[in-house]
């Protein structure tokens, strides 16, 4: 984390840092995210459970269905849009409710559309009544990585922004 970044996550800013989440292709394009939630942990939590609530918050998501739930894993069929193309990808979801922490990959086995590569992490801790959010991603598409960089890393803001839209009180 960079020197003042306490000032800045207080004064409100997402500060994103080229670190991408363990197990990460080195092809893959993403970062992580950092910000204050101005919500108790709790509350941050139920958003980012509800997996049929994603499209709210997440840029360019249509739908969202769970196709299978059991001990802490789901696997979540998404469908993303992008302009006119529409596609549809499978995710593993693994859930820690006692450390507040939602790791991610797809789905072996399964069409994954454009997706190559997409893992991450959300974790979330209790930081003086209101939640320090991390939101971190790893993409590789079929695309060449020029093309998508600067797209997943406006996502990573654009996801937390959407997320604090829905947690924080007005």
């Amino acid at each position: 984390m960079p020197a003042d970044s306490e000032r800045r996550l207080a004064a409100g800013e997402i500060i994103v840092l080229d670190v991408l989440p363990p197990g990460a292709g080195p092809d893959a394009q993403g970062g992580t995210a950092i910000a204050l939630v101005r919500a108790p942990v709790e509350k941050v939590w139920s958003i980012l459970i509800d997996y049929t609530g994603h499209p709210r918050y997440y840029p360019r998501l249509a739908s969202a269905e769970v196709l299978e739930r059991s001990d802490g894993r789901a696997l979540v069929r998404y469908t993303a849009t992008v302009g006119l193309l529409s596609f549809t990808f499978y995710m593993d979801k693994t859930q820690d409710p006692v450390r507040h922490r939602i790791e991610w990959q797809l789905a072996p086995g399964r069409s994954n559309s454009l997706f190559r590569e997409n893992s991450g992490y959300w974790q979330v801790d209790p930081n003086d009544g209101a939640s320090l959010v991390a939101y971190a991603l790893a993409v590789r598409t079929v695309l060449p990585g020029f093309l998508t960089r600067s797209s997943e890393r406006n996502s990573l803001v654009d996801t937390i922004t959407g997320l604090r839209r829905l947690a924080e009180p007005p």
